[in-house]
């Protein structure tokens, strides 16, 4: 799993990358409320605004962690937001990709460094 300083996590599963939101990042917002995800067939750089997050706090913009192609969305959150707040690195995750740039990754954290960044908070 690899991490970004925006609070992004990602995990290569079946050939494709998952993201979704850091448990860090989940409890900062608080309760989620709606959560807006991009269209499947959508080409995205690293650093586009893609989805949003509506919280009982703030709406926050997601941009992409990495180039790619969006393969599919957990549409379950539509109706259930609530699960990247329940389980933000398993059944909350947000969205997978095909990566366009594979060397993209290298400059992420690992989870010592994520750990780090956030004072030891976690990943999860």
């Amino acid at each position: 799993m690899r991490f970004t300083k925006d609070h992004h996590w990602m995990r290569a599963e079946d050939g494709f990358v998952v993201v979704g939101i850091t448990g860090f990042a989940t409890a900062q917002l608080g309760h989620l409320v709606l959560i807006d995800l991009p269209q499947v067939g959508d080409s995205v750089a690293r650093g586009d605004d893609i989805a949003m997050v509506e919280s009982s706090k703030a709406v926050s913009d997601i941009t992409a962690p990495i180039s790619g192609d969006i393969v599919a969305i957990n549409t379950t959150l539509a109706s259930s937001p609530e699960l990247a707040n329940e389980d933000p690195t398993g059944d909350g995750w947000l969205f997978k990709m095909r990566v366009a740039d594979p060397s993209e990754i290298d400059g992420m954290l690992d989870a010592a460094g994520y750990q780090a960044l956030t004072g030891g908070a976690g990943n999860s």
